[in-house]
């Protein structure tokens, strides 16, 4: 039975077969644990050695960068490895890897699909994007009209690859993207639910044309994906043909998990950077600006112990739908704060540091000024599930409540007016 001392044990075998090597820090600083300790074949050598000795996510299986012990004692490790100054995978980064794509490997994924795929995901060697969504289906993602039809026309269960058309859009990462997570549709025979398979598609097939979206925020963090003539093995599929809604239901569990519960400090996220303002910046305060900061972070700091328990609840299996509250409260406070801090520092609060067309690896809510956090913000309540259909969930999964009327249950795709 793996403990916490036997993992401090086995992270300070880790450290002593991979220290750090002192080096002058580059000319932007990382501070004084951070990558400049670090050569890039230094630091994907680690992350590497880190997955192999279990210690990437514990809880997972060994031989699968765990050891099969509770999810709880990934802390421990955490900070071991922190106080060492070693560095970490860039999980802003790899964030729908990491989140969404590994854990519905883990569950749905053959043994060859979970070894070859699950290393170089989580060192970041391969980084991940989600095709899901699409312009006609968005808030109803089972309406896709993505096509996957094998190539052979043979029955379910062949080998026969799968030849994929359609559009996605709202993709995180995807230019830079080495696979991705796929929904299509194999039978429009069947209601939209149940005509739906999961693939794992390779971004760089001939077929995959990314274009960027330009947002709110000047960047092009998303991007829209054409699919031609897309070639998948079916050895890429996840779960049995048909079953792509069951299997899509554990990534967006862990998606809602993941954009809403990130561990955070108290005080810390952009509650923390809207206090700093409100310290640094005496001359701007008012009594109802104080109430209201007062008021966000109370709901914060209740946000981030709710996200606590959450994470304790996960010990004891898969997400559920829970998380959508959590993603919920995320978006709401996201945009309040920042429309707060924008108000607090009057024209400050309307700077922006550069409008270029940029497409970034990442978002950063807390190291940019308050005219991106309260842009990009906007878009919280819309990406990984819109508020709306999230409510609904919450309605009907968490508080049991009567669902709403829906007359496609039981039609065909096919027959669905478009």
């Amino acid at each position: 039975m793996t403990d916490a001392e036997d993992l401090r044990r086995r992270t300070a075998e880790l450290l002593a077969a991979h220290p750090p090597t002192r080096r002058p820090p580059p000319p932007l600083d990382e501070g004084p644990a951070g990558p400049h300790l670090w050569s890039a074949t230094e630091r994907l050598d680690f992350l590497r050695a880190r997955f192999d000795a279990g210690l990437a996510w514990v809880h997972y299986p060994e031989g699968l960068g765990g050891l099969d012990a509770p999810r709880s004692l990934q802390a421990v490790v955490d900070a071991e490895l922190a106080a060492a100054g070693a560095p970490g995978n860039d999980p802003g980064r790899i964030g729908i890897g990491l989140g969404m794509a590994a854990p519905t490997i883990l569950r749905f994924g053959t043994d060859e699909q979970k070894q070859r795929l699950l290393r170089p995901l989580w060192t970041g060697e391969e980084v991940w994007c989600q095709l899901f969504s699409e312009p006609g289906a968005g808030s109803d993602l089972a309406a896709l009209a993505t096509r996957a039809v094998r190539e052979d026309g043979g029955e379910a269960g062949s080998a026969g690859d799968w030849i994929v058309d359609g559009q996605k859009v709202w993709t995180s990462s995807a230019h830079l993207a080495r696979w991705a997570i796929l929904i299509a549709r194999t039978d429009p025979g069947l209601p939209k639910h149940r005509g739906i398979s999961y693939f794992i598609c390779d971004m760089t097939d001939p077929g995959v044309e990314v274009r960027p979206l330009r947002q709110i925020t000047g960047e092009a963090e998303f991007n829209e994906v054409f699919l031609t003539g897309v070639r998948i093995p079916d050895a890429h599929r996840l779960g049995e043909v048909g079953e792509g809604w069951k299997v899509a239901q554990t990534t967006l569990m862990n998606e809602r998990v993941a954009i809403g519960g990130a561990r955070i400090p108290r005080e810390g996220g952009m509650i923390g950077v809207a206090a700093a303002d409100w310290r640094a910046r005496p001359e701007l305060r008012t009594h109802d600006l104080h109430q209201r900061l007062l008021t966000l972070w109370v709901e914060a700091e209740v946000a981030r112990l709710t996200g606590e328990r959450l994470r304790q609840q996960l010990t004891k299996g898969q997400p559920g739908p829970e998380g959508s509250g959590m993603k919920l409260a995320f978006a709401r406070l996201a945009q309040e704060i920042s429309g707060w801090e924008v108000e607090f520092l009057a024209e400050d609060g309307l700077t922006y540091d550069d409008w270029t067309m940029r497409r970034p690896d990442g978002v950063d809510f807390t190291g940019r000024e308050a005219g991106y956090r309260y842009l990009r913000a906007k878009g919280n309540s819309i990406e990984g599930g819109t508020s709306e259909v999230l409510l609904n969930i919450v309605a009907e999964r968490v508080l049991g409540l009567p669902p709403e009327p829906r007359t496609d249950k039981d039609v065909a795709w096919k027959d669905l007016p478009r």
